[in-house]
């Protein structure tokens, strides 16, 4: 190949490449900027070099902190004094458009004998990475102010300022579906890094299915708009006069995604560029990981707020019912009794009828005290009259008085000649007649039900291990709810009220202990309390 057919080829590959390169002779001067740059820089394809390419040069060329960069400082020509520069990050700031990076490697140029002949530098953009690569960083930090903030109203400021800063967008502006106000959707907070006064723009009352945000809210799906004033699809009078506040306020482009739990819609968040924006798909995409981020959040924070609502509920469902049972049922209890043991007198269904009376009058005056225990319990009204207790006479006196009703077949025990703990005697028996009575009524009649107990370094443990029934694996994390039945004891038609657990852990709760059910070996459950000795 010839010089001129090198040098024809070498013109070629350069103008060929997608990366732009340009280069400058020893003096300085620009004598080289290929098809790619010149694209880049808006300059003619073809022709010479501009005259005032340098100077040109730092009204767009800027730090990553954004700092104009003098062209002294460029890449070039720092390279031009003998830098070798690899992989930094450029900025390009054209007015109107949005910032783009390029990553610059630069280096001399130096002839046979080592004289520098000038120096070239090559760009390769970079946005998109740079843009997923501080998007990272931004769902790291909507993260850490999500699991700082209490309610979604103190996290939206800090979550949108991380967002408008990734961007490098000016304006954000969350909105959330108000179950409350009929299921309208209201602002729960925006950021604003333009200092420019609202003028109507932020904490408008978005309209279903109008505007960028309501058709939003329509159609749970994302929407993009490049340019909004150019936008012909926003025609109803409403929709041109948000237009108008958001060209006024310089708004060019505006990109709006859902705010989803799974396929609950929860809110919209919409933000604004004032410049056009690219890369629409990698925007949508990685704003829709951020709404993600929020719909989770604001779900778990309504779950909590449900589940606070819903024990409030209970709470005082437990203490009225306990309440309003107590008197009625007393009297009651009272005057039924008494008609039992004076039944001589009556006849056959006479005496039955009272002795049903009597019975059932006493379950419900169980339950009733269990209600107001649990409400006592849990609302720190009931102490407990602490004094040192021997837990094997404890137990040895529930299981005497299982005996006395004639339930005790199979019961054996396992105990030590004694065991004492700090604790109150009569709320420790009332736990161990409910584990006891729960593992003799959901056993067959004479089956082994095993009651031990051992000292620890610190605790006394004890366990009643059954074969009955036992409760579904599923099921056992929540055998201690309030008025949680397991669904097989539902199913054959056991009776009970579902509140001898949950009245045992608060009991062992107080105490400083910890309750837990698990299954036996092959059928059956083991109840095993642990309580600290000192």
């Amino acid at each position: 190949m010839t010089v001129l057919g090198a040098d024809a080829f070498l013109g070629a590959l350069l103008e060929s490449l997608s990366a732009g390169v340009v280069a400058c002779d020893a003096t300085g001067r620009v004598v080289l900027v290929n098809r790619a740059m010149r694209e880049v820089r808006g300059f003619p394809l073809d022709g010479p070099v501009p005259e005032d390419y340098a100077e040109s040069s730092e009204r767009v060329l800027a730090s990553p902190d954004m700092r104009p960069m003098p062209w002294a400082q460029t890449p070039l020509m720092r390279a031009l004094r003998g830098e070798h520069i690899v992989s930094e990050d450029v900025l390009f700031c054209c007015p109107g458009e949005p910032v783009r990076v390029f990553a610059c490697t630069s280096q001399p140029i130096y002839d046979a004998a080592n004289r520098v002949l000038g120096a070239v530098s090559i760009a390769h953009e970079v946005t998109a990475l740079r843009r997923a690569e501080r998007f990272r960083a931004c769902h790291l930090a909507v993260e850490h102010v999500l699991k700082r903030a209490a309610t979604v109203t103190a996290a939206a400021p800090d979550v949108l300022r991380a967002v408008s800063v990734t961007l490098g967008w000016p304006c954000a502006e969350l909105f959330l579906i108000d179950d409350a106000a009929g299921s309208a959707l209201r602002s729960v907070g925006h950021w604003d890094a333009s200092g420019v006064a609202s003028d109507g723009f932020f904490g408008h009352v978005p309209r279903f299915g109008e505007g960028i945000t309501g058709r939003v809210w329509e159609t749970g799906r994302a929407i993009w708009v490049p340019d909004i004033g150019a936008d012909l699809s926003l025609r109803t009078p409403y929709e041109r006069e948000r237009v108008q506040i958001c060209i006024r306020r310089g708004i060019r482009t505006v990109l709006a995604v859902p705010v989803h739990d799974g396929t609950t819609l929860l809110g919209v968040l919409t933000c604004y560029a004032g410049a056009q924006e690219r890369h629409e798909d990698l925007l949508t995409v990685l704003m829709d990981g951020v709404a993600a981020q929020i719909g989770v959040f604001v779900a778990l924070r309504r779950a909590e707020e449900l589940a606070r609502q819903l024990a409030r509920a209970q709470s005082d469902f437990v203490d009225l019912v306990g309440h309003e049972m107590r008197t009625p049922l007393t009297s009651i209890t009272a005057n039924a009794t008494i008609l039992a043991e004076e039944s001589a007198g009556m006849d056959h269904d006479g005496r039955q009828m009272a002795r049903t009376i009597a019975r059932n009058a006493a379950t419900l005056q169980r339950i009733a005290d269990a209600l107001l225990d649990l409400a006592g319990l849990d609302g720190g009204h009931l102490t407990l009259e602490r004094r040192r207790v021997d837990l094997v006479a404890v137990v040895t006196d529930a299981v005497a008085a299982a005996c006395r009703t004639g339930r005790c077949d199979g019961v054996s025990t396992d105990l030590p000649p004694e065991l004492y703990v700090p604790g109150d005697p009569d709320r420790l028996r009332q736990v161990l007649d409910d584990l006891l009575a729960n593992a003799i009524r959901y056993s067959p009649p004479g089956a082994p039900i095993q009651i031990v107990l051992r000292a620890g370094e610190t605790v006394a443990e004890l366990s009643i291990a059954d074969t009955g029934i036992g409760t579904p694996e599923a099921e056992r994390d929540r055998v201690f709810d309030r008025f949680f039945r397991g669904s097989n004891v539902r199913h054959q038609g056991t009776h009970g009220s579902g509140l001898g657990l949950s009245l045992a852990r608060a009991i062992v709760h107080l105490h400083g202990g910890t309750i837990r059910l698990t299954g036996n070996h092959p059928t059956g459950t083991v109840v095993s309390v642990r309580l600290p000795t000192s």
